[in-house]
């Protein structure tokens, strides 16, 4: 089996990654964490700046792989890493049918509102648009 686990640097990566590191005895597990790299966007009016996620760095997106992809090999998971940038949405779909995945598992962030229409939600379209199976992970409410 194929999982590509597509992460950001939130706590609802880590849940998915805890998620997947659950599955590690099946048999022939191939995992692909991958991040997507937002380019900076250039024209953002300052009022909405704060409904706008930070861009990191490359070496801030590459020790963010690797550190998910770390996790998974101390479970003993067959990994591989990649950080590709563009839009999340598209590049987690293209990367995932490219790769030839079975199943794509990433976290759920519960954006609603003004938050969700300035956002989006990589989640949903990726749900939406998927060629496999698509596992959404959510944190428990508190």
């Amino acid at each position: 089996m194929k999982i590509l686990l597509a992460i950001d640097d939130s706590k609802f990566s880590a849940a998915a990654a805890k998620a997947v590191i659950a599955r590690h005895k099946l048999p022939g597990l191939e995992v692909r964490v991958l991040h997507a790299a937002e380019p900076p966007t250039l024209f953002t009016a300052p009022e909405m700046a704060e409904y706008i996620p930070p861009k990191e760095s490359a070496e801030e997106a590459k020790a963010l792989v690797a550190k998910a992809a770390a996790a998974l090999r101390s479970a003993g998971v067959n990994v591989t890493t990649a950080v590709v940038q563009g839009d999340a949405k598209s590049v987690i779909l293209d990367d995932a049918k490219a790769w030839g995945a079975d199943l794509i598992v990433l976290g759920s962030h519960g954006r609603k509102g003004l938050e969700r229409f300035m956002v989006g939600s990589v989640s949903a379209a990726v749900l939406r648009h998927a060629h496999c199976s698509v596992e959404i992970v959510r944190l428990a409410p508190k």
